[in-house]
C-alpha cells in the first residue's frame, strides 16, 4: 500500500456553508452568502438589469436587496461588465448572464472575484460563492455555518 500524502494549507481560513461578506465596491456590507463548492462561478441576485455605455465600455446598472430579512430595501448599483457568458443554472438551463468583477471581503482578507448577475429570487440567499472565488484562498467545512461570526 502506498504512502498517503496529506497536504496541509497554512493561513487559509475555514468558512462554513453560510457566511457574511462585504462587497465594498458595490457598497454592500454583511451580505449573507451560501458557500457552494459545486458551483464554478459565484452569483448575485439582482433585478432590473440595464446595459449602458460609459467611456466606450459596457456597464450595467441593477437593483439589489442588500438585507436578506428586508426585501423592501432596494439599492441601485452599477458595474463594468467583465464578460457575458452562457451559464448553466441550478435547474440545468443555460442562461446568458453578465459577469462583473468586484472586491470580496471575508475573513479579514479581500480580493477580486467574478460575479454573475442573475435572478436568484427562488433561492434563499442573495449570493452564492463558487469555487473560482475560493480556490487557494479559503477552506470549507460544509457542516458548519458562520464560523467567522454572525450578524
Amino acid at each position: 500500500m502506498g504512502t498517503l500524502k496529506v497536504q496541509t494549507y497554512q493561513n487559509m481560513p475555514v468558512i462554513g456553508a453560510l457566511e457574511l461578506c462585504n462587497l465594498p465596491e458595490l457598497s454592500i456590507q454583511n451580505l449573507t452568502m451560501r458557500v457552494d463548492t459545486g458551483a464554478t462561478t459565484s452569483s448575485l441576485h439582482v433585478d432590473d438589469i440595464e446595459e449602458f455605455e460609459k467611456d466606450g465600455e459596457t456597464w450595467v446598472s441593477f437593483n439589489i436587496h442588500p438585507h436578506i430579512h428586508d426585501v423592501n430595501e432596494i439599492v441601485r448599483r452599477e458595474a463594468k461588465v467583465a464578460a457575458v457568458r452562457k451559464i448553466k443554472s441550478s435547474t440545468a438551463t443555460r442562461e446568458r448572464r453578465y459577469l462583473i468583477e468586484t472586491l470580496l471581503e471575508i475573513a479579514g482578507r479581500s480580493w477580486k472575484i467574478q460575479l454573475s448577475l442573475t435572478d436568484r429570487s427562488e433561492m434563499t440567499y442573495l449570493m452564492l460563492l463558487g469555487r473560482e472565488a475560493m480556490s487557494g484562498r479559503l477552506l470549507v467545512d460544509p457542516g458548519e455555518e458562520y464560523l467567522l461570526g454572525q450578524k
